[in-house]
């Protein structure tokens, strides 16, 4: 598969941090105008041809450079995309205009005896070499179709394929191989990182998982990564035993913000995004979080600085 030149070219790095835009925080974020570089909204939100939601989201539009992050395009599965969900992100994205698009590096839709249905979850896809072939068979189909570069998020999971399925490839080398056939860009969480690695550390299949999360980042090139993400995990412990959640629930915690700082070290001025979907608390406690994201990228920024 050869790339479409214009979407292979990566845009002028671009620094800046935003939040994540949701329904509680509508009314106040658009009254205070604080400051931020960007609004992230999951785009499913908005895929109505009209109606309150998407006058909302214009208004901030005019305010504010608005990124697109999906949950429900499915581009690993096999049965292919959904033409009507395609067509929807098509008509936000010629209305909204965003600086980013993105989705998940997953699958949600099989098949159920004879029908096509949508489990309503981000799934593992393995990394194989047939999942590798229909992922960028679906990126390169979205990107056709947006007449832009997208990005492609990778994934915090809870179950995984058997590993003589699944073992072709590392993660990082599946994604390295998608952004190089496609011309993509990587939407790198750094919590979903750190979770997969503490669940392994909890599985008895790892050592350290800061420097797991570490190896884990230096294995990308620099140019592939358009975008981080940083949110708040839990850690649950029961009669069934201890898991990780990515329930973006939370403040990051110190081991992600250090991650983080390593990635924009390692990536250079790329956005950074902060999610907070559960538990949604005073949108005051979103900003603090995004001014430590950008005394972070102005640290990492100093340091190159004083380096050359």
């Amino acid at each position: 598969m050869t790339a479409t030149p214009y979407l292979s070219s990566r845009p002028a790095p671009c620094a800046g941090v935003g939040i994540g835009w949701r329904h509680s925080h509508y009314a106040e974020l658009l009254e205070r105008q604080p400051a931020l570089d960007f609004l992230e909204v999951h785009s499913e939100n908005f895929f109505g041809a009209g109606g309150a939601a998407l006058a909302v989201l214009m208004q901030a539009r005019a305010q504010y450079p608005i990124s697109l992050h999906g949950v429900g395009l499915s581009l690993g599965s096999a049965v292919g995309l959904d033409p009507w969900h395609l067509d929807q992100l098509a008509r936000l994205v010629a209305r909204v205009d965003p600086v980013r698009v993105s989705d998940h590096a997953c699958f949600a839709r099989g098949t159920l005896g004879a029908q096509t249905v949508h489990g309503a979850d981000l799934l593992p896809i393995p990394f194989s070499d047939e999942a590798l072939d229909v992922l960028c068979c679906h990126v390169q189909q979205v990107q056709d179709r947006l007449q832009r570069r997208f990005l492609v998020e990778n994934l915090s999971a809870y179950v995984r394929w058997d590993s003589a399925v699944a073992q072709d490839w590392s993660e990082t080398d599946f994604l390295s191989t998608l952004a190089r056939r496609t011309g993509c860009g990587l939407l790198v969480d750094v919590n979903n990182i750190y979770v997969n690695a503490r669940n392994a550390q909890l599985a008895g299949q790892a050592g350290d998982p800061v420097q797991a999360c570490r190896d884990w980042l230096d294995a990308l090139a620099p140019d592939v990564v358009g975008e981080l993400h940083v949110a708040g995990h839990c850690h649950v412990q029961d009669a069934h035993g201890e898991i990780v959640i990515d329930d973006h629930g939370s403040r990051v915690s110190p081991a992600v913000w250090a991650l983080h700082q390593h990635a924009l070290a390692r990536f250079g001025p790329v956005p950074t995004l902060v999610e907070w979907d559960t538990d949604v608390p005073a949108l005051d406690v979103l900003l603090e979080e995004a001014a430590t994201a950008r005394q972070a990228a102005q640290a990492v920024q100093g340091t190159a600085e004083a380096v050359a």
